[in-house]
């Protein structure tokens, strides 16, 4: 018996163009029923080889999504998953992105008690499509390692991990093949140069950084109801998004405001079953508030951390919005001053629901929440 287990260094959170490393740990462990009599030999344990790799398997919705479509344009050719490794076969869905395997070592021998760690290194390609759990379309990244012993059908240990996609930023023209042609001084300190994983957190920090507030005047049929200030337009994972209603010069009164975190999944025509489907939404966060009264008041709304951030592919685009119902009365309502002794309000009120829509970006964090989470995972074979 080996058991191998599996660690990932950093963390289960990574960005895209970022090295994934994991640990892996394969023990032979010592078991107290061998008799002595037993020869040396006996006791070793021996694997055949070990390989590890990281693949993207995208599984879809079929009421929502033409399955079909996809199956066909990435059917691959059929593999014995018994005695070859390929580990997206036996996953659902059609693979999207899928490294070349490593092998971590062939003719394994272990001795009870001995163990043997191999540590797994690849590179997420920077085009890859960030972790996403959606309503029609799901991205979701593994580390497999298989092993095999002689004679016997190969297995599988899988390491889940999340990929944060920087790929949306804008002006990051990063070269790869770049020759640096400045003059080369063996006696001065190497300096260090800026990977494109820099060059994009670089571009992420001043894109979120921005402060450009925005002012909107919302209005219906009957009147200005409120004067909005959003800061900024472009926020990160775990930001708050902060902005404030200025009731002072409305013409309408609103009694309550509500404000959520909305996503919205929109497939690509191409695949989307049924043309008049329209975008899946999905609330998250929600502000409430009475504001009967107010001629000021504000909005502090927390981004989670768990949430995906603005992307894109050919088969699901998600984007973020600020999604707004406005309760008002049909016309402004006397209420107390300073010269008011007695004041009671309305018994019943006619009111209306106004809904605004405001979209909004949301990027990566610059450093990835990994948060407590499971990152060993264990098998015997």
């Amino acid at each position: 018996m080996i058991e191998i287990m599996a660690k990932l260094v950093r963390g289960p959170v990574y960005f895209s163009g970022e090295i994934v490393e994991c640990l892996v740990t394969f023990t032979n462990p010592p078991n107290p029923n061998h008799q002595i009599s037993q020869s040396h030999s006996d006791l070793f344990e021996s694997l055949a080889w070990a390989s590890a790799q990281v693949h993207c398997q995208c599984t879809t919705n079929s009421k929502m999504v033409f399955s079909e479509k996809i199956n066909t344009a990435a059917r691959s050719v059929a593999i014995n998953a018994n005695t070859t490794f390929a580990p997206w076969q036996q996953d659902n869905g059609h693979v999207v992105l899928n490294t070349k395997p490593k092998i971590l070592c062939c003719d394994l021998r272990l001795s009870p008690g001995e163990s043997k760690t191999y540590i797994y290194r690849e590179t997420i390609p920077s085009d890859a499509p960030p972790s996403y759990r959606g309503q029609a379309v799901k991205y979701s990244y593994k580390i497999t390692i298989g092993t095999q012993r002689v004679n016997t059908v190969i297995k599988l240990l899988r390491v889940p991990f999340r990929v944060l996609s920087l790929s949306e930023l804008p002006e990051i023209t990063a070269c790869n093949d770049s020759v640096d042609l400045s003059p080369n001084n063996p006696f001065m300190e190497t300096q260090h140069r800026e990977t494109p994983l820099d060059i994009a957190l670089q571009t992420l920090q001043n894109l979120t950084a921005r402060r450009s507030p925005n002012f909107y005047n919302v209005t219906n049929g009957r009147g200005r109801v409120v004067r909005f200030c959003l800061f900024k337009n472009s926020y990160k994972l775990g930001e708050d998004i902060v902005g404030t209603f200025d009731f002072s010069n409305a013409t309408v009164s609103c009694v309550q405001v509500s404000v959520s975190l909305q996503s919205e999944e929109h497939v690509s025509e191409e695949y989307k079953r049924g043309k008049t489907a329209t975008p899946t939404l999905i609330s998250y966060n929600k502000h409430h508030e009475m504001c009967l009264g107010l001629k000021y008041s504000h909005l502090v709304l927390p981004i989670p951390l768990h949430v995906t951030p603005d992307f894109t592919t050919d088969l699901v685009t998600l984007k973020w919005r600020l999604h707004f119902e406005f309760v008002t009365t049909p016309k402004l309502m006397d209420m107390p001053n300073k010269n008011t002794i007695s004041w009671h309000g309305p018994s019943t009120l006619n009111v209306e629901t106004m809904i605004w829509d405001l979209p909004l970006h949301i990027h990566p964090t610059t450093t990835p929440p990994n948060m407590p989470q499971q990152t060993k995972y264990n098998t015997i074979i």
